[in-house]
């Protein structure tokens, strides 16, 4: 049982969380999975680890890694296979740094997945914590838009804390035009779910695992700052 400064606050939010791909179903195929060398590509905000494959399921083994002042876990990643599957693919691959993970169909029934996305944090959290057991992941919320300090640090020591005893953490998103992630259609606010699979204290970056793949961006690099906006008013499991 993990120790925690700070309890989380469990309050359901109404709004539904839309995840848009434009990305073609799944083949039937199972192709040799292609692993993923975090170190060679950098770690300032904006770097792209991964990116091109943007068919829904399709897969990629990300190999873990640190340096001096960073940290990343490997995960199994896994473009999502519906646009609205963003938190069932999220998840999967939060799991996927510990066990082997259920599809994503089987953790859409278990999140309660809809055509309308997967509602709240709250629900990624109690998944997480059955499928490893235990009750490790804690539901936190950041209703403050823009964030504050306090809810700002506890975020990145939480990043920190989990990545460095090999947990990912799922960040429940809502990225408005103007404040958005690489590739990202512009002309729209995108509802979403990612997973943080890493961090660089010395370039204050996350290492981003994104199942939408949106214009072919997989695993990039994000400041720490925009992870910190993008988040509310929603909130993250870790």
């Amino acid at each position: 049982m993990r120790t925690r400064r700070v309890s989380a606050t469990i309050t359901a939010l109404v709004t539904g969380t839309l995840c848009f791909t434009g990305t073609a179903q799944a083949s039937s195929a199972a192709p040799a999975v292609p692993v993923v060398s975090v170190l060679a590509h950098g770690s300032k905000d904006g770097a792209v680890v991964a990116g091109g494959y943007r068919k829904a399921g399709t897969r990629l083994s990300v190999r873990s890694g640190s340096t001096a002042g960073a940290h990343w876990l490997q995960v199994d990643y896994q473009v999502q296979e519906t646009g609205y599957w963003c938190g069932p693919a999220a998840t999967r691959i939060a799991l996927s740094a510990r066990i082997a993970p259920p599809s994503q169909s089987v953790l859409a029934d278990e999140l309660g997945t809809t055509e309308d996305g997967t509602d709240w944090i709250g629900q990624v959290t109690e998944v997480l914590n059955s499928d490893l057991g235990g009750g490790w992941y804690e539901s936190k919320e950041m209703p403050d838009d823009p964030p504050t300090q306090a809810q700002r640090n506890l975020l990145w020591s939480d990043v920190v804390f989990d990545i460095d005893r090999n947990y990912p953490l799922v960040a429940n998103i809502v990225a408005p035009p103007g404040n958005q992630p690489p590739g990202y259609p512009s002309d729209r606010t995108i509802y979403h779910y990612f997973t943080v699979i890493g961090y660089d204290d010395a370039n204050s970056t996350v290492l981003i695992a994104d199942p939408a793949s949106f214009s072919g961006n997989q695993i990039y690099w994000l400041s720490f700052d925009q992870l910190a906006r993008l988040i509310p008013p929603k909130g993250y499991s870790a």
